[in-house]
């Protein structure tokens, strides 16, 4: 490859750009929000512990007011880094000393803790889940404690990693333990435990795990012993009772299957058109639709149904976790997309509260949520139509007759989105977090303006406490989109979505898809961001660029984007940039296109202060065909 390409470094971290100061010099004016409650846990934690080897009497200091100060702490990770809200606390081999400390119960939005390698005694709390209870990482390993391992532990049930070894605990180990789903690593090794180690549901662990308890057993140790048999009448009858239950459970297992299937055949036959949902609500046809849009004449639910077809499933054009889309077409030719919401625990009062907060979320960058409306049990969402689609199919042609994107359009779109994206980062009342951007989230108007769909909908399919940004069900994304830390924290956070974006835009440069790469060799098995991870350190970086922009006038722009889209998808999450520098750094490298004019510029709040304890939370819905 010929051209500036040859000339520049190959550094994902290097940025040259004029405007990088001014960037960090409107980050610098942020002012925090500060958590007393996190601030009091540390409190707690420094003055019920001994510090022999007076680390964090020397670190932590509480007196000093700036903004995130206690996320500078040492072992203190916070869950955003201009906000007191600790995320995990991390202080292994540090010669503490004392009790399990209670007050880390202060510290509500936990996820890891690491307490390892140090002197504590006493027992672990009777009641740790009310303590830790959304810790995902709990290490309390070699250290003093003693007594026996709390069933309340087994209520701890975001628990992915549970290591007690090198311990004085004794007992048995409650078999409660293994009903927690998550954990995938475990280990109680080197204490005075006794009986039957638990059954696990979903995971089974080495003998290494238990080594050094001479009175455990069970699988994988050595069988526990039970009564001598006093007859071998007991076995024949255990026997023929198992093989009878076996073969009951069988036919019941059979007769479930054909049950089952009959009554899919039943239901599809029933509802050819995949509509008897909307059918059960004629009679509310004449409900009017909630619309935030003077410019949209007034409409009622029959209006809907009628320019669907009575929601048709052959108008069905994308479907997810929080529902179906259909498109609709009005008498007038106005093409709308309507979301039927599912499984929606809200009440009808809760659910136009929530709508009323939606509806004032509003930005260019935005697809723009029209109206709404709630017929009996159903809850329908009315947006503006995109008629370009979305980005990942405009990236990943399907027909032979698709038109490759140019990169000034592909510029376009990329700085549109970032300013959406760091719209609802930093401007944005209440913040929002997407958590689960991709290309098919990207939406493109009639003029290719980007438009970010599916935002604010998690709290409409589950009332949860989206303060702690936690979510119990472990899905945060496409795959080769989800940024690395999540499978360890279950939490989503601002940089999150940072990585996410900066996928999106090594789409953009590439052309590749995020887990699988065409260009690689075949030994390759990884995904794009581990691709582009190992043409850096080979100073190959060049080589990742789509085949077809080189030698247009744009290579030095498609460079520095590919340079941006390398700090997004940095593994360090703390190194990443964020959302609003981002949009920044995209602006000044397409200045020369005048995408953004001044008074469109998106600038910091005074009182920028990161994420209020309120937040909205994006529900994991990707629309296949939008």
């Amino acid at each position: 490859m010929n051209g500036p390409f040859k000339k520049m470094v190959s550094n994902c971290g290097a940025l040259t750009i004029p405007a990088a100061t001014l960037i960090y010099l409107l980050l610098s004016c942020t002012v925090c929000c500060a958590l007393q409650s996190d601030i009091d846990c540390l409190k707690s934690i420094r003055s019920s512990l001994e510090d022999t080897s007076n680390i964090l009497a020397s670190s932590w200091n509480f007196n000093n007011q700036t903004e995130g100060f206690i996320c500078k702490f040492t072992g203190i990770e916070c869950w955003h880094p201009d906000e007191n809200r600790v995320l995990s606390i991390r202080l292994p081999d540090m010669g503490l000393k004392g009790e399990f400390p209670r007050g880390i119960q202060k510290c509500s939005s936990l996820t890891l803790l690491d307490l390892s390698n140090n002197k504590l005694n006493g027992s672990i709390p009777s009641n740790i889940s009310k303590v830790i209870g959304f810790v995902v990482n709990l290490d309390l390993s070699s250290n003093l404690l003693s007594g026996e391992i709390p069933v309340n532990l087994a209520n701890c049930s975001y628990l992915n990693v549970l290591k007690l070894d090198n311990n004085w605990l004794r007992g048995q180990i409650p078999p409660e333990i293994g009903l927690l789903g998550r954990l995938k690593t475990f280990s109680v090794a080197n204490n005075q435990l006794t009986g039957p180690v638990p059954n696990f549901i979903n995971a089974t662990f080495p003998v290494e795990s238990y080594a050094n308890n001479q009175g455990l057993c069970g699988n994988p140790l050595p069988v526990c012993r039970g009564p001598a048999k006093k007859t071998p009448i007991g076995l024949i009858a255990g026997v023929t009772i198992g093989v009878v239950t076996v073969g009951i459970a069988a036919m019941a297992v059979g007769l479930f299957f054909y049950l089952r299937r009959v009554s899919k055949k039943k239901k599809k036959d029933d509802d050819p058109e995949g509509n008897k949902w909307a059918k059960s609500i004629k009679g509310a046809k004449a409900i009017k639709l909630s619309m935030f849009e003077k410019s949209v004449s007034k409409m009622r639910l029959s209006d809907l149904m009628k320019a669907s077809d009575n929601f048709s499933k052959n108008n069905i054009i994308g479907s997810g976790r929080t529902g179906a889309v259909y498109r609709a077409v009005l008498d007038d030719g106005t093409s709308l997309m309507v979301k039927r919401l599912q499984n929606t625990q809200h009440s009808e009062k809760e659910f136009v509260s929530e709508m009323a907060i939606l509806g004032n979320v509003k930005h260019r960058n935005l697809v723009p949520l029209l109206g709404f409306c709630a017929a009996k049990k159903e809850r329908l969402l009315v947006y503006k139509d995109m008629p370009n689609g979305n980005l990942h199919d405009k990236l990943h042609l399907v027909s032979e007759g698709d038109r490759v994107l140019e990169w000034p359009l592909r510029m376009k779109i990329g700085i549109g989105a970032a300013k959406g994206f760091a719209w609802l980062h930093h401007n944005c009342n209440p913040r929002i977090i997407h958590r689960n951007i991709s290309s098919k989230c990207i939406l493109l108007d009639v003029e290719f303006e980007p438009r970010i769909s599916d935002f604010g909908l998690a709290r409409l399919m589950n009332p949860i406490d989206t303060h702690l940004s936690t979510f119990v069900n472990g899905e945060f994304g496409d795959m080769g989109y989800v940024a690395p830390e999540y499978l360890r924290t279950l939490v989503a956070t601002p940089k999150g979505d940072v990585y996410s974006f900066g996928v999106v835009l090594l789409e953009l440069v590439t052309g590749e898809r995020p887990t699988y790469v065409t260009k690689a060799p075949e030994s390759f098995k990884g995904n794009l961001v581990e691709w582009i991870t190992h043409l850096s350190g080979e100073s190959m970086l060049q080589d990742a660029i789509d085949r077809s922009l080189p030698g247009k006038g744009y290579d030095d722009e498609v460079f520095q984007v590919l340079k941006v889209a390398c700090r997004c998808v940095l593994s360090a999450h703390k190194e990443r940039p964020s959302m609003f520098e981002v949009y920044q750094l995209l602006r000044a490298i397409g200045e020369r296109y005048n995408f953004t004019t001044e008074n469109d510029i998106l600038m910091l709040s005074e009182t920028d202060d990161g994420f209020q304890l309120e937040e909205l939370i994006v529900a994991q819905d990707v629309k296949e065909a939008l």
